[in-house]
Formats: structure tokens, C-alpha cells, sequence
């Protein structure tokens, strides 16, 4: 039912996209998974990413410099308006408490396996379970200590399907963070928007039977 093809075509890795080397710095993408993790449309977090990285504010030290006000200025301009004072603290705080420690890859090699979502969630108040959530997925193979964290969505959109996201990565040959974002795009046609837009008509109508999530049952 579910093809290599099809994982490709629908999942998206923003590491990609975005041209990331992840195993020598992620935390370009940590700034982008932060963006993410905010309630705010995907197209508005890519467009302020893109804004970040033409600025050249890919690193928490040049986060720091720009300072406060000035990243305030730069998310509203992404269209961050609701949310410009509350994402430019956690930046700020983030990028300070990452460089205290040292580097993302070091918080990653002194953790746990257990330990390293708390640990990546304290580095800024407001920093929650989706956007870690999100950044650990594109490390999964890369951080050897970095485990599925999925959202509500994609183990809804998982059950709904009957599949395990991780099996069927290893078992179709592709990441498990293409797999995660395959089921989280397949997610969104199906419980947030209407059966004409879902792949699997079939399969939501016999999930939404048995699901009590009013969220889930949204159209």
C-alpha cells in the first residue's frame, strides 16, 4: 500500500531543502524546528528561515550579536506577529545556554538516551515535546542517542495507516525523518481537512469510527 515512491514524493526533509550537513552542525536546523514548533503555518516559519539565513543567523553566537530587539524586528517581518517577543527570547536564551555547554553535539554526547529530549527542552523556557520532537527526527542516524518523539498526528495518522513508522522506514530503505514528515502531510489531508483531499479515504473513515479525538475528526 504504502511504496518508497510515495514516501518520497509526499515527505519533505527541510535538512535538504535547505542544503543542512547535519552531522557537521545542526543547529541550523534546531532554528528552523524552534520556527516550526511555533503555532504558526509552515509556510511562515520556511519564509523566516530563509530571512534568518540570508542575515547569515545560523549560529547561536550571530543570534546573540543581533540581539533581541533586533530578531523581534526580523520575526515580524516573517510573520511572527503574535508570537515575535515569546520566539526571540527563546532564541536568545537557547543560543546562550547551547553555547555555555558548548555545541548541540555536546549536549547530544554528555546525555542519555533517556535524558536527551529534557535535556534539549531546557535549553529554553517554552521549548515543548513537537519541536523536539520535529529536530529529533532528521537526527535519528546521525545522533546514535536520538529516538522517534513523534506528535499526536503522526502516531494518529501511524494507527490509522496500521503501520510502525520505523519498521517501515528500515523495511522501504528510506530515513525515518522522510518517513515522519510522509505521515505527517498524509495527516494533515486526512484529519484537518476533507476526504476528497485524503489518500486513504478508506482507512480514515474506519479510523474516525473508532477514534473519540475531536481533533482528529476535524474537516
Amino acid at each position: 500500500m504504502i511504496s518508497k515512491e510515495m514516501v518520497e514524493s509526499i515527505g519533505i526533509s527541510y535538512p535538504e531543502k535547505f542544503h543542512m550537513n547535519l552531522m557537521e552542525e545542526p543547529f541550523p536546523w534546531f532554528l528552523l524546528s524552534l520556527l516550526f514548533g511555533a503555532r504558526i503555518p509552515e509556510s511562515i516559519a520556511v519564509r523566516t528561515f530563509y530571512m534568518f539565513k540570508s542575515e547569515g543567523l545560523l549560529t547561536p553566537e550571530s543570534l546573540i550579536k543581533r540581539g533581541w530587539e533586533s530578531l523581534v524586528v526580523l520575526l515580524d517581518s516573517g510573520g511572527y506577529t503574535r508570537y515575535d517577543f515569546k520566539t526571540a527570547t527563546k532564541l536568545i536564551e537557547a543560543s546562550k545556554n547551547i553555547i555555555s555547554v558548548g555545541s548541540l553535539n555536546k549536549i547530544h554526547e554528555s546525555s542519555s538516551e533517556v535524558d536527551l529530549p529534557n535535556n534539549l527542552r531546557s535549553l529554553a523556557k517554552g521549548i515543548g515535546d513537537v519541536t523536539i520532537g520535529i529536530f529529533l527526527r532528521e537526527m535519528i542516524g546521525i545522533w546514535n542517542k536520538a529516538k522517534p518523539l513523534p506528535t499526536p498526528l503522526v502516531r494518529a495518522t501511524a494507527s490509522m495507516l496500521a503501520i510502525d513508522p520505523v519498521l517501515l522506514a528500515s523495511a522501504l530503505g528510506v530515513r525515518y525523518g522522510l518517513m515522519e514528515s510522509f505521515l505527517v502531510n498524509v495527516g494533515r489531508r486526512c484529519f484537518r481537512s476533507s476526504c476528497r483531499k485524503c489518500i486513504f479515504p478508506d482507512q480514515r473513515q474506519e479510523y474516525l469510527k473508532e477514534s473519540k479525538n475531536p481533533l482528529l475528526q476535524r474537516r
